[in-house]
């Protein structure tokens, strides 16, 4: 069996907030443009709640997403040997996070078994998996791939940059909004 390299903390945090934070901006654009979030937020079944698009705290959601990064980190980490010390492993992170992040929140999320028998919210149709179980697809296959292979400068600074403008650009339009 091919063992694989596994993270130190402050790597596994740094990659992991970068990572997040990635793939929840480009997946959360996707899905805000081609599902048309904005007349489903106002108007739909998610009206009375989730915040309209227009909200500004939903313009800095963005800016929000190092935390939970953080907190991805937190939990990787001691499952590290697992999730990176295995060359599957980045399927067994995907799993835990549409398992328990997805699927089974202890609070009653749209499209989460508990929203299904709590809320009165329509029952969950591919529309409520199409931009967070790929979100959590890419999350686990960026970040596995990078741990694998820190020799790899150019992707450090590549993902890095892109860290960096998707939180600029929430950043600057909260701004320029005022």
């Amino acid at each position: 069996m091919e063992t694989c390299r596994e993270p130190r903390l402050l790597e596994l945090t740094l990659k992991t907030v970068v990572a997040h934070t990635i793939t929840y901006f480009i997946m959360g654009l996707l899905a805000f443009t081609l599902l048309n979030y904005a007349r489903s937020y106002e108007t739909g079944a998610l009206a009375g709640y989730m915040r309209p698009t227009s909200d500004r705290w939903v313009m800095a959601g963005p800016l929000f997403q190092p935390i939970r990064g953080i907190v991805f980190a937190l939990a990787f980490y001691p499952l590290r040997s697992v999730l990176f010390g295995k060359k599957n492993g980045w399927l067994i992170m995907w799993w835990v996070l549409v398992a328990l992040g997805i699927l089974s929140t202890f609070g009653p999320a749209p499209a989460s078994i508990e929203g299904v028998i709590y809320t009165q919210l329509p029952f969950p149709t591919w529309r409520d998996y199409v931009e967070i179980v790929p979100q959590a697809f890419l999350l686990s296959g960026i970040l596995f791939y990078w741990v694998q292979h820190p020799e790899k400068k150019w992707l450090t600074w590549v993902l890095g940059m892109l860290c960096v403008l998707f939180l600029l650009f929430p950043a600057l339009g909260l701004f320029f909004t005022r």
